[in-house]
């Protein structure tokens, strides 16, 4: 098993303002060659564009072709567009101009949030002081959300306790955004629990109490960008992705054995299926392997919104999918809690993370 790495030498700290204009990128940077990007941008993934609002609406036409198109794409690589979604594009804009608010701040300031060893959420200047090698260009801000009511301005809260009451604004749009997708995600969970055949109410249901993660993603300019990657080649182990690009691309999907980018679109968003919904729908639905590339010039930034059931939720696949099958079982209950805390502890997540922790939970379990 893939433990999460001690860190043996100094890794230096990943100060953006500092190596954006370096040439000779830390060797803790540089990938190995079989992962590294390639010089030329890849193809373009043709992602299928799902009309969520008029499936919401009812319309028979435009029931049976989003749960067509969302059967096709979530079987073959979990990737698809949503578009009619119904989140203001004024909240869009206020969302992004305080991303660029944050990371432009002095990197002193930025570590009033830094991300504690073991924990998922805070700031992280790339990974350095969690893992010795492969670290990805880029710096994040993670930050927990409920859609329980008691926690109501958890967002708020958080600011406010890690960046102080001049943040106070900035937490209440990502309170008021992390709400919008909330939502925006138990739409499209009765659209994955229409396209699976199972009761339309299933999968919202499960998720109406999420307790989600919400992720500040910024990739600096790197003058070497075929020796390093913005975020390295992942599957992710939440339950459901929900991304917002700003216009320049650096997305990536692996499918077929080949990579495909995702062209950014300011109408829509970008929807993956995680190692988590992977489960639940006991391996029909895929988690697919994915990453970010970055390159000599312009910075990227994205707004992801990742989906998870509320910690204890026992992670179970609907009894009618199973009957509909006639199959075994893929992968054994789990809470979501324990894979999380499994992604944390001891485990760096890749394209094998779900499969790992499968027989980790198995070995667990028969001591």
């Amino acid at each position: 098993m893939q433990a999460l790495l001690t860190v043996p030498t100094p890794v230096p700290e990943f100060n953006t303002s500092i190596l954006k204009h370096e040439h000779n990128i830390p060797t803790q940077f540089i990938w190995p060659d079989d992962e590294k990007p390639g010089s030329q941008t890849p193809p373009e993934l043709q992602v299928p564009p799902i009309d969520l609002g008029g499936f919401l609406s009812g319309d028979p036409v435009a029931v049976s072709n989003s749960t067509r198109l969302a059967n096709e794409a979530c079987k073959k690589h979990g990737f698809f567009l949503v578009f009619n979604h119904g989140v203001d594009s004024k909240l869009l804009a206020k969302a992004h101009e305080a991303m660029d608010v944050f990371f432009e701040q002095p990197f002193s300031q930025k570590q009033r949030a830094l991300r504690k060893q073991g924990d998922h959420c805070g700031y992280a200047s790339s990974f350095v002081g969690r893992f010795a090698t492969k670290l990805p260009w880029k710096e994040t801000l993670s930050f927990p959300y409920s859609a329980d009511h008691k926690s109501s301005n958890m967002v708020e809260d958080y600011f406010f306790n890690k960046m102080g009451s001049e943040f106070q604004e900035f937490g209440k749009v990502y309170q008021e955004y992390c709400k919008a997708m909330s939502n925006l995600s138990l739409g499209i969970m009765e659209l994955l629990g229409m396209s699976l055949g199972v009761e339309r109410s299933h999968f919202r249901d499960f998720f109406e109490e999420n307790e989600s993660i919400m992720r500040l993603n910024y990739y600096p300019p790197c003058l070497k960008p075929d020796l390093t990657l913005g975020t390295g080649p992942h599957c992710d182990p939440t339950s459901l992705t929900i991304l917002h690009q700003d216009h320049v691309g650096g997305l990536e999907v692996f499918v077929d054995q080949k990579w495909y980018s995702i062209r950014p679109n300011s109408e829509a968003f970008v929807v993956n299926i995680g190692d988590t919904f992977m489960a639940l729908s006991n391996g029909i639905y895929k988690s697919c392997l994915h990453r970010a590339v970055v390159n000599s010039e312009t910075p990227r930034k994205s707004l992801a919104f990742f989906l998870c059931p509320r910690g204890d939720k026992v992670i179970s696949p609907p009894n009618e999918l199973m009957e509909d099958l006639k199959s075994l079982r893929v992968y054994p209950d789990f809470t979501w809690q324990l894979f999380l805390e499994f992604t944390q502890k001891h485990y760096r997540a890749d394209m094998k993370t779900l499969d790992t922790f499968t027989k980790w939970l198995q070995n667990r379990r028969e001591q």
